[in-house]
């Protein structure tokens, strides 16, 4: 596997359990302070800063501890050049699934998430 292809997988290896987990030290970690947050699913903007996303996920209970199963997954992962990727990935917690565009750059050597935009789906079946 190409080293900056590994790179990637392994930091959304680790959003994946920060998301699991609500660990928003270890989100904390792969986002980087300017990062965006950002959905328009429900009709109107939600756009959040990190220092209002990561406090969020930190209150909420985690999928983890609600005895969830992992519904997460990798679908592409694209390069527009030598520190600039661009991932689409999916995740369900509770009833929602969602489908994420993940942007990284590569700063000091290592990949940090800049935004997060994403669409979500409600799965009546769901937990």
């Amino acid at each position: 596997m190409e080293p900056r292809f590994a790179e990637i997988v392994a930091a959304l290896g680790d959003y994946f359990d920060g998301l699991h987990h609500s660990d928003a030290d270890k989100l904390g970690q792969l986002f980087h302070p300017q990062a965006i947050y950002a959905c328009g699913t429900e009709g109107s903007l939600t756009h959040l800063t990190m220092s209002e996303y990561l406090p969020m996920v930190a209150k909420r209970p985690s999928p983890a501890s609600r005895g969830e199963a992992r519904r997460d997954r990798i679908l592409s992962i694209e390069f527009a050049g030598p520190v600039t990727a661009l991932a689409r990935v999916e995740c369900g917690i509770g009833a929602k699934h969602f489908t994420d565009l993940l942007s990284f750059i590569k700063l000091d050597g290592r990949w940090r998430l800049i935004a997060k935009v994403f669409h979500f789906d409600l799965d009546p079946a769901a937990p």
